[in-house]
């Protein structure tokens, strides 16, 4: 190239991380925060991303036991999410958003097994 001067690898070209791969990351990271606490007949949560620049807006549904401290859990998961966000794809994470898509009781888990709708 004209000049003889190297690019610094830095400053070469540009990573992308797909929207996709980065709500993957959340989705696993909402896992991740709930360890121990998701039972079978739970679904695992999931996440959908908006990515702008360097920026991530997430939003993660997810199933929890009952009883839950519904506040508590949704911090770990809010925390854990922006913290792998952060960390494995150097993204900043203004705003996750948790919907709780159903709570299990395991008396009602138990009591519904078998039953049709």
């Amino acid at each position: 190239m004209g000049g003889g001067r190297e690019v610094p690898p830095g400053e070469r070209g540009a990573t992308r991380v797909a929207d996709r791969v980065v709500a993957k990351i959340a989705s696993r990271a909402a896992r991740e925060a709930l360890a121990g606490e998701l039972r079978e007949h739970h679904a695992a949560p999931t996440a959908s991303v908006v990515v702008r620049d360097e920026s991530a807006r997430v939003r993660v549904h997810m199933e929890l036991g009952y009883p839950v401290d519904l506040r508590a859990r949704c911090r770990a998961v809010r925390r854990q999410v922006a913290e792998r966000l952060e960390t494995l794809a150097g993204m900043s994470v203004p705003e996750v958003v948790i919907t709780v898509e159903r709570l299990h009781s395991p008396h009602l888990d138990r009591a519904g097994a078998g039953r049709v709708r």
